[in-house]
């Protein structure tokens, strides 16, 4: 069998070591440079063998990394490492996030909750910024942030929050589209982020809604006028519409911004076709529910604050609605468990924690995105020696970062059908070892060692 790492003492040196220091004694130091970034430090590894484009990972913290490099170990892909974990990024001032946001690499972005704290000279320090995302996502030039869960797809424009309502400062900037009064927003991202919302809408054939307040916030009277200027010379049917034409009310800011965008942007969309309902954002909570219920497929576009809030309503509500169905069951005196039932009836929505989400750059390749909420807890739960808890708790189930490393291969490597086929072949084999009563974190990872040749071995 091929060499372990230590993954426990990765955990000890993240928590109280130079950790740094030692992933520089494991991984190479890469010759590949972010543009712009002669200074960046990038690692790299893995084998390249077949023509494999390697994926760019954030190497950060907790669990979130220790499942990253124990599941890079185990499938010997060829990869890009920056290092993110908070030890460093705290003494760097966040320059690895410019690093991370301009390698043209597909790239694996973890995020885990709360901020971090660092022992500096004997005191503690609060991290700025623990998850970092939104300077990450100007760094990185992202528009949108798309994520599937069951059978509703939400989008969110990002950056994009829909706040300012000061009519008398709000203007559009003629040179570089930034929408301003209260919030600087970035306005040829918004009209990217509304292109792929229709363009989703029209490969999938799925209902498209449009959650956004134009009445309420200029931000998004633009929002609303960059789709109605979209959706003008195709086939897209408005099944349900705002009373007022946003385009029509906004022309000369929309204008502003379209003159920014490239010549052919709407190239090939008069053909594009599918139904979109315009609703103001806050009834979509309501009308995503139904969509659940009704298992009715739909794409739902929103800006960022309203995105991430209908987002939280999509991982709470299954759960929610599991346990009404529970209590409605039990009333009746059927002996069901709804759980099962849940399955049975083709609902695929069980936690939260499944979700995953694809951030889209107007420039470079996608960055796929997963949060683990609980890593931190985890991980000390391991570090402690007891990771059940007296098997009261589970161990960690690394599987997420065998799942993301499967898509983001895939997405850079699109043609590759041997190493699609190869990729599945190691999903499958992780889920027989993990099958039952999951193993320790430490015995998962030898399990896995000893039944995977790593790719190009």
């Amino acid at each position: 069998m091929a060499q372990e790492l230590d993954l426990l003492k990765i955990a000890q040196e993240e928590q109280n070591g130079d950790l740094f220091k030692m992933l520089d004694g494991i991984y190479k130091r890469s010759s590949v440079k972010p543009v712009g970034c002669p200074d960046a430090i990038i690692w790299e590894g893995g084998n390249a063998q077949g023509g494999v484009k390697p994926v760019a990972h954030a190497f950060t913290d907790m669990f979130a990394l220790n499942g990253t490099l124990m599941a890079l170990d185990v499938l010997g892909l060829p990869f890009l490492g920056v290092p993110m974990m908070a030890q460093f990024r705290h003494d760097s001032k966040l320059q690895s996030l410019e690093w991370f946001g301009k390698l043209d690499y597909t790239a694996l972005k973890w995020s885990t909750a709360g901020d971090f704290m660092v022992n500096e000279g004997g005191k503690k320090v609060v991290v700025n910024g623990k998850s970092a995302n939104a300077p990450l996502r100007t760094a990185a030039g992202v528009y949108c942030n798309v994520r599937p869960y069951g059978g509703i797809t939400s989008i969110r424009f990002m950056p994009g929050l829909p706040y300012s309502q000061d009519k008398k400062k709000f203007n559009v900037d003629h040179t570089t589209g930034v929408i301003h009064s209260e919030m600087n927003t970035p306005g040829i991202r918004m009209a990217y982020a509304a292109r792929l919302f229709l363009k989703m809408v029209h490969e999938t054939g799925q209902i498209g809604r449009v959650a956004t307040k134009p009445t309420q916030a200029q931000e998004d009277a633009i929002n609303a006028g960059i789709m109605r200027w979209l959706m003008q010379g195709t086939k897209f049917k408005l099944k349900r519409q705002y009373t007022v034409d946003a385009y029509e009310e906004h022309r000369a800011s929309v204008d502003a911004i379209v003159a920014l965008l490239p010549k052919d942007f709407k190239d090939g969309m008069e053909n594009w076709t599918g139904d979109i309902y315009e609703h103001i954002s806050d009834t979509n909570f309501g009308l995503l529910l139904h969509d659940m219920i009704r298992q009715r497929p739909c794409i739902v576009y929103a800006t960022d604050l309203d995105g991430d809030r209908l987002t939280d309503l999509m991982a709470d509500a299954p759960d929610v609605l599991r346990d009404w169905g529970q209590i409605v069951l039990d009333k009746v005196g059927a002996k069901v468990d709804m759980k099962k039932l849940w399955v049975d009836m083709g609902f695929t929505m069980t936690n939260g924690k499944d979700m995953t989400s694809v951030m889209y750059r107007v420039h470079g390749a996608p960055i796929y995105e997963q949060t683990l909420g609980s890593a931190d807890a985890m991980l000390l739960r391991l570090l402690d020696g007891d990771e059940t808890v007296g098997g009261e708790k589970q161990p960690y189930d690394p599987r997420i970062h065998f799942v993301l490393i499967n898509e983001a291969y895939k997405a850079a490597n699109p043609d590759n059908k041997e190493l699609a086929k190869w990729l599945d072949e190691q999903l499958a084999t992780f889920d027989k070892i993990y099958a039952g009563d999951r193993p320790r974190y430490i015995d998962g990872y030898k399990k896995l060692k000893a039944a995977i040749r790593p790719w190009g071995a």
